[in-house]
């Protein structure tokens, strides 16, 4: 009994040991990377209904414009470098482009504190951001203001579908690997066409799920294309660099390219658009702790 006791004290302890490590080494990384987001952001973005403003980076094609405009939504780790290089790269095949920063400030490499980041900014919170964003592309001159799509990468995939129930003007979303909703009434309220692009070796997201995605926006009447690139890892489309530099990456880069040329800026074919709804779903943590695994050890970590 004493050695079961023992046992039980040292496995208490070395599980407090850890999470008190991990605590504090999310906090190190708040102060060190306290500026972080200046260096990858270009615009302030007026705040709505006393929140705070937003920090974004633009990025404008050349021409005089009216342009169609594109939501880019980073990934848990926060709005950074590989962001900003594929916004300006989406920026020069015509669209304006605005990357927020959904974490009102944080941003991170380390993948506890990227989850940290999720946890701490709610989807509602998120949202009245992504408003704030919304009004202001909507303000600027150079854009069509009927021609503005979402697109957003890993976590940013899947705000990327949520904000497209809360916003009904949106004329387009894409998602990367994003988390699905296989709810055929919700995805309903959906207000234009999805592209959905997935790896076939990302743990995170079975196919399964991806399938029925598939299925429930069919039920729903919505256009969509869903593409699964078989033997890929989640987060497989790293940065411009490697889209540029030709195989799988710029097959999906290409990919999305078509889709936002005939949706937002031929916008060959105008959809009856959904109505809005409130979308709050709760925090999914096997889906994220997967996600972590998946970054630090599995098939994604070799592209960090």
């Amino acid at each position: 009994m004493r050695i079961l006791k023992r046992i039980a004290m040292i496995t208490v302890v070395v599980i407090v040991g850890f999470v008190l490590l991990i605590a504090g080494s999310i906090a190190v990384d708040v102060v060190m990377g306290s500026q972080r987001i200046k260096v990858v952001s270009n615009t302030t973005i007026p705040g709505q209904k006393g929140s705070p403003d937003v920090r974004a980076f633009v990025a404008y094609p050349e021409g005089k414009g009216p342009f169609p405009a594109v939501i880019m939504i980073h990934e848990f780790y926060g709005l950074n470098e590989s962001i900003v290089g594929k916004a300006k790269g989406l920026a020069e095949k015509g669209y304006v482009v605005v990357a927020p920063d959904t974490f009102r400030g944080s941003t991170t490499s380390w993948i506890p504190r990227a989850i940290y980041q999720v946890i701490t900014n709610k989807p509602k919170q998120v949202n009245q951001d992504l408003d704030a964003v919304y009004a202001w592309i909507v303000s600027q001159p150079k854009i069509a203001v009927d021609r503005v799509g979402i697109l957003g990468f890993c976590y940013g995939g899947r705000t990327s579908l949520a904000y497209s129930l809360h916003n009904d003007h949106l004329a387009a979303t894409v998602i990367f690997y994003g988390s699905p909703e296989t709810d055929a009434e919700i995805l309903k309220a959906l207000p234009g066409p999805v592209l959905g692009i997935f790896g076939g070796a990302d743990n995170s997201i079975p196919i399964k799920s991806v399938n029925a995605f598939e299925a429930s926006l069919n039920k729903a009447g919505i256009p969509n294309e869903i593409t699964i690139y078989k033997g890929q890892p989640h987060a497989f489309v790293t940065d411009i660099e490697s889209i540029r530099s030709g195989g799988i990456q710029a097959k999906a880069w290409t990919q999305m390219l078509q889709f936002l040329e005939k949706n937002l800026k031929r916008r060959e074919v105008t959809y009856d658009t959904g109505t809005a709804i409130s979308y709050s779903p709760p925090f999914n943590w096997g889906y994220y702790l997967v996600l972590a695994y998946e970054h630090a050890f599995g098939t994604a970590s070799h592209l960090h």
